[in-house]
């Protein structure tokens, strides 16, 4: 009895190229603004390596996952993670993951390709948006359920769309619980790695994830997602929501004009 093989791309010199230099570039803004690195990684792997944009969201989960231990390593070293405000998160956000799996393989390729653009818009406005933050208080019930149900958010746009679930995280942990930009990074790096492996595992068992395209996009994030951690450290805030705002919006609108490309072919 035969079973379908999981996609892939083609092995060679310049596939591995293409997928090293998307994750230099994916691990550093995984250590720099707290992401998982995704939300660079399924538009590269879509527009760069020309992979189909389902397949492209599930590899972007697995390549997310040695990229946020990589950022983890190095916010945890510096002693900015949260860790019970980081197991609530974890504990919605693993749950949600198994749903955003099944919705992904439900939801058709082009509103998937729309619904990434508009998250990434969104980021871009969000970056804009003054967030004050102060010391966090004790957790209480409410706020640990309230992280619950964050966590559940977070875990389904991983499981649909490929990203780590930082975009959501960061701001709710800053203006909700008072946590520090830098601190809120690290937790969110902290829930990504969970929710990335219970996310990868689902859409592996659907065939639904390049695992060798994820792991040299993944490897090769690494040391430069441990430099992410220390620039995220020192670089000014301002200006780097402008930089990050203008490089979402320029994605954004490559991706539409891809989809746009494919649909009319």
């Amino acid at each position: 009895m035969t079973t379908s093989s999981v996609p892939s791309l083609p092995a060679s010199s310049s596939v591995t190229a293409r997928a090293v230099m998307v994750g230099v570039a994916a691990g550093f803004l995984s250590g720099l603004f707290g992401v998982g690195g995704g939300i660079l990684v399924v538009p590269a792997l879509v527009m760069v390596m020309k992979m189909d944009q389902r397949l492209a969201h599930g590899t972007s989960l697995a390549a997310v996952l040695p990229i946020s231990i990589a950022s983890l390593v190095g916010y945890w070293a510096a002693s900015e993670v949260d860790w019970p405000v980081a197991g609530f998160l974890a504990l919605g956000a693993v749950a949600g993951a198994v749903l955003g799996t099944k919705l992904l393989h439900v939801v058709p390729q082009r509103l998937l390709a729309l619904a990434f653009s508009g998250l990434l818009a969104a980021t871009a406005i969000r970056l804009f948006i003054p967030i004050s933050s102060s010391a966090r208080d004790d957790l209480t019930v409410a706020v640990a359920v309230g992280l619950v149900g964050v966590g559940v958010v977070t875990g389904i746009l991983a499981g649909l769309l490929g990203v780590g679930g930082g975009i959501v995280m960061v701001p709710v942990m800053i203006v909700m619980l008072g946590l520090s930009p830098v601190l809120a990074k690290g937790t969110s790096v902290a829930v990504i790695v969970p929710t990335a492996i219970m996310g990868t595992w689902r859409n592996r068992k659907k065939r639904n994830a390049d695992l060798r395209v994820a792991a040299v996009v993944g490897v090769a994030g690494i040391v430069s997602a441990v430099l992410g951690t220390i620039v995220s450290r020192q670089l000014n805030d301002d200006l780097a929501n402008v930089l990050f705002a203008a490089l979402l919006i320029t994605v954004a609108v490559k991706l539409l004009a891809e989809q746009r490309q494919r649909h009319r072919a």
